[in-house]
């Protein structure tokens, strides 16, 4: 009769698969890239903020300039975010704040204005913008215009996308001046127009020196002379070739923009100035607002009445 082994199982033991294969996943396993991040949401039911992910997420903003942005958006109204105070608040320094309110407002984030109070002083208004493009004005109270019409299908659109020829990058935004008065245009259209004389690497085109000029012209706009400007863009320039310059102006435009000049108050409006006249008693010609005697004349004649 043959004896039972009591150290062999009693039945085939199956192979695990998390143990020999830790990356095969398993039936009811989370379905996430191995080391990517696993969100632990809890819902929001009082003080908190909706940020798009079109901020969240954008691919030219600076970290410190989306945080610093989804900070003013969680702020109440009349709160203070100047340079200042915002330097008050967290460890990073003036300059490096001042160069991500830069690129808010040039991405639409921010539109800050110089308006004068009514004690006479200039202060600055902000206003943040959460969806760039679709603000309306601060005293108005206008619905937003409608979106454009729906488009073709997808699978024509791709189609389509398809068989057009690969488009142009557009370019990056750059600073606008408070006023672009015709001239101010003009001249920040003769400075890029220029830079090829100083470097032929940057022979732009019609249409980078019509996106450009605006730039420019906020430059000027600040009490910079053509010069000074024309030695901001062309200044230590890399000796690889540029494969787009006017991307490469467009971000110095923005990124070393410099600040508003300093206010002063206007100079007074010059005296008024009579016409000239002849004296009735001497004939000497003399400034009065009204045919007359000249200034020694009526003294004279005041002394004498006096005599008399």
């Amino acid at each position: 009769m043959d004896t039972q082994n009591s150290s062999a199982h009693p039945h085939p033991q199956s192979r695990n698969s998390g143990k020999n294969h830790p990356h095969r996943r398993t039936r009811g396993q989370v379905n996430a890239r191995p080391g990517g991040v696993i969100h632990d949401n809890t819902r929001h039911t009082a003080r908190f903020t909706v940020i798009g992910n079109h901020l969240a997420q954008h691919r030219d903003l600076s970290l410190l300039a989306i945080g610093l942005a989804c900070h003013i958006q969680s702020l109440p109204a009349g709160a203070p975010v100047d340079i200042k105070s915002l330097a008050a608040r967290f460890p990073e320094g003036p300059t490096r704040i001042a160069a991500a309110l830069r690129e808010l407002e040039t991405h639409g984030y921010l539109r800050r204005t110089r308006e004068r109070s009514e004690s006479g002083r200039i202060v600055t208004r902000t206003v943040s913008c959460n969806q760039p493009g679709r603000h309306r004005d601060h005293d108005t109270s206008e619905a937003a215009p409608p979106g454009p019409p729906p488009g073709p299908p997808a699978g024509r659109a791709a189609a389509d996308r398809q068989r057009e020829p690969a488009r142009r990058r557009a370019l990056p935004a750059v600073p606008k001046p408070a006023y672009a008065s015709p001239a101010l245009l003009q001249a920040a259209t003769d400075v890029l127009a220029g830079l090829r004389r100083t470097d032929p690497r940057l022979l732009l085109s019609a249409a980078d020196t019509e996106h450009l000029a605006p730039g420019v012209a906020a430059w000027l706009e600040r009490d910079l002379t053509p010069a000074a400007v024309r030695h901001a863009l062309t200044g230590d320039l890399p000796t690889d070739p540029l494969r787009r310059p006017a991307a490469l102006l467009a971000h110095r435009l923005t990124a070393q923009l410099p600040p508003p000049p300093p206010y002063r108050a206007p100079e007074p409006p010059p005296a008024d100035r009579h016409p000239l006249r002849n004296c009735d008693g001497c004939d000497r010609a003399f400034r009065a607002p009204t045919p007359g005697r000249c200034r020694a004349c009526r003294a004279d004649l005041t002394h004498g009445n006096r005599t008399s």
